[in-house]
């Protein structure tokens, strides 16, 4: 069984509260809530795995407290080619950008792991740094760090405990989570925007948009409710 880390939450202030949400590596993939929209995992370079939330999850109290737990595995690439660039345990406020492992919070591309996209489908544009569906949510993660490394593999793992309603109470909502191809050739995984576009311009924003913009990794959706009733 996958054995779950201790959580704690700190001043409140901002979106999103730190939280410690990540576990051990014990739980197969078979039993997260992984669906992918895109071709079989198997063709691409990034394997994504979303442990939580799981399909069907009704999730949080008031609109928060939820959390959403990922592992994205590399093949043949060297940590380097990840774009990962250091461990991260941060939060909002005073907890942002400060020791031990400082990383900069708010919306917009990952400054730890620059190419992963983040989307949640009901995500609002009344925040400030927020736009609505299109915003990526990974600098809002609070806790990465690398879990496995092998001459054939690299793993990351990334957490992040949800603080307030950003998208919204007692709602049915998708997430959406992919790692970006190498747009730049640069050989290194650092491309996601912070803002995913319409590009199908079909009004919603979500996999088929990244499909179109390009990815490195299987594209993952969970359907999920999130939950308006309080503690």
């Amino acid at each position: 069984m996958r054995k779950k880390k201790l959580g704690w939450t700190l001043g409140a202030g901002a979106a999103v509260i730190l939280g410690l949400g990540a576990a051990a590596s014990g739980l197969s993939s078979a039993n997260a809530s992984t669906p992918d929209t895109s071709a079989s995992s198997k063709t691409h370079p990034v394997k994504v795995d979303v442990f939580a939330p799981e399909r069907g999850d009704n999730a949080g109290v008031e609109g928060k407290g939820w959390i959403v737990d990922l592992k994205l595995s590399f093949r043949g690439k060297t940590l380097a080619q990840t774009g990962y660039n250091g461990l991260q345990l941060t939060g909002p406020a005073a907890h942002n950008n400060i020791a031990p492992f400082p990383g900069t919070f708010s919306t917009g591309q990952d400054d730890k792991i620059p190419g992963l996209v983040v989307l949640d489908s009901t995500t609002n544009s009344t925040l400030p740094g927020f736009t609505g569906p299109g915003t990526n949510l990974a600098n809002l993660f609070n806790l990465s760090g690398v879990t496995n490394r092998t001459p054939h593999k690299t793993e990351l793992w990334d957490t992040w405990i949800v603080g307030a309603p950003i998208a919204g109470q007692n709602v049915d909502t998708t997430l959406t989570v992919a790692v970006v191809d190498d747009l730049n050739h640069d050989g290194i995984y650092n491309d996601a925007p912070g803002v995913v576009k319409d590009l199908d311009g079909d009004g919603r924003i979500g996999a088929k948009d990244l499909k179109l913009m390009g990815v490195a990794s299987n594209i993952v959706t969970v359907p999920f409710h999130i939950n308006a009733d309080p503690a």
